[in-house]
């Protein structure tokens, strides 16, 4: 398996040009960053790090790619020979997986020569901005939930990779469960998952449904209640799995009155220990608006899946400072008014009062290589992700995204209390750049 053609074919004609001119072993430090938070939000979670440093080991050129590349003309021959031996040698630092971000943070800077640096801008844009999107989005439905959990059941609203990545996205922002097993068994996350409404369908009564998912799964499964009459299905429910019987599942209406109604029958039927799970088209705000009712747990599909509405993050990869001819560092920056650019290496530190959350300070370096401002109170926000071409171990596989669900909970709690407002507003802290 390779990801090396999962990118654009200008990463690898630049490449080329470069290669021709003499400048693709200059030095280069490009970063990963976001000019603005979308839809108005408050603040980003970092999400698809520990995915993208597993894709970058698996980034390789092999016969079949330099036979279509070749065949296609994509570049020339050299270029093809260069490709056939490319191993990023380079080092990757970054914000840890899980970690709050805002406009500007260079989440990733990545530094090798220009040729091995510029040709993995796709693949890291592709997968941060769309992870993060997700884990942005369902970090605001954790909040709105407030302590209740959350499953994410969004597969059928994703393509396929997509909804593993999605899966672990949410994970990371505090989502329960998934009911992806892919990403249950990629990265660890538990999975979760009961019967649809075709499978009380498919029997010849809503009574024998529920008997014989009782007789395969239990007493303590989860049994939809919404597919005829939901006050007639929840009596059926307590009547066939007793009142031992583990949740009750609402997937339509009017989904306060009917948690309400649901959680009133069944304690007069003496079901007081079972619980309500609601399904639905959930986001953030219908979550919110749910937390008076009676709800023990919420499933969320399609809104998580797409980012409650702002599907990628909006993030660039520019190049920020470069070697020159005589070797020396020089910063770059993009001057265009509509999409300028701050040039020089980042050392970003999360400025603190009290461990609340006050500024993003961006200390900002000509040389990548010079001492930073290690002694500015507050938190150092970049951890070191590759070393020499090699991936950090600890942020891989599922441990690397446990590691990150549990940043994730620290990088939250630091932020300050409006933070939290689900209506439209900007960064809740501000970004300088020292």
């Amino acid at each position: 398996m390779t990801s090396a053609l999962l990118t654009d074919r200008y990463e690898l004609t630049m490449v080329e040009a470069a290669r021709k001119a003499g400048t693709a072993d200059r030095r280069s430090v490009f970063e990963v960053f976001a000019r603005h938070l979308p839809n108005g939000r408050r603040y980003g979670i970092v999400a698809g790090t520990g995915r993208f440093l597993e894709q970058l080991t698996q980034f390789r050129f092999h016969d079949a790619e330099i036979e279509w590349l070749r065949d296609n003309n994509v570049v020339d021959a050299d270029t093809i020979d260069w490709l056939a031996n490319y191993r990023f040698s380079g080092n990757v630092w970054g914000y840890q997986e899980g970690e709050v971000y805002f406009p500007g943070s260079p989440i990733l800077i990545v530094e090798g020569t220009f040729a091995e640096a510029v040709v993995l801008e796709t693949l890291a844009l592709s997968i941060l901005n769309y992870d993060s999107a997700v884990a942005s989005a369902a970090t605001r439905m954790v909040c709105a939930a407030d302590g209740r959990p959350l499953a994410e059941m969004g597969s059928r609203r994703a393509t396929e990779r997509g909804a593993v990545a999605a899966a672990r996205a949410a994970y990371i922002a505090g989502f329960s469960a998934t009911s992806n097993l892919e990403a249950g068994r990629s990265w660890g996350i538990p999975t979760m998952g009961t019967a649809a409404h075709s499978f009380t369908l498919l029997h010849d009564s809503e009574e024998d449904a529920f008997r014989a998912q009782v007789a395969a799964l239990g007493t303590e499964t989860t049994l939809l209640v919404d597919t005829y009459d939901v006050t007639a299905a929840v009596d059926l429910a307590i009547r066939v799995a007793g009142t031992s019987l583990g949740a009750v599942r609402i997937d339509s209406g009017d989904l306060p009155g009917q948690a309400a109604a649901v959680r009133k029958q069944l304690d007069g039927l003496g079901a007081t220990n079972t619980k309500i799970t609601v399904t639905s088209d959930l986001d953030e705000y219908a979550i919110a608006a749910l937390l008076a009712a009676p709800v023990d747990s919420y499933g969320v599909g399609t809104s998580v899946v797409t980012g409650s509405g702002s599907p990628t993050a909006g993030m660039v990869y520019k190049l920020v400072a470069r070697t020159g001819s005589d070797g020396e560092w020089v910063s770059v920056a993009k001057k265009s008014t509509a999409k300028m650019s701050v040039g020089g290496r980042k050392f970003p530190v999360r400025g603190l009062n009290g461990g609340v959350a006050t500024s993003e300070n961006l200390h900002v370096a000509d040389d990548p290589d010079s001492p930073t401002a290690q002694a500015d109170a507050g938190r150092a926000l970049l951890v070191p992700l590759v070393v020499d071409g090699i991936p950090e171990e600890r942020y891989l596989g599922a441990a690397g995204t446990a590691l990150a669900r549990e940043h994730r909970a620290v990088a939250v709690a630091e932020l300050p209390v409006d933070a939290f407002r689900l209506a439209r507003g900007g960064p809740v802290i501000p970004t300088k750049y020292e």
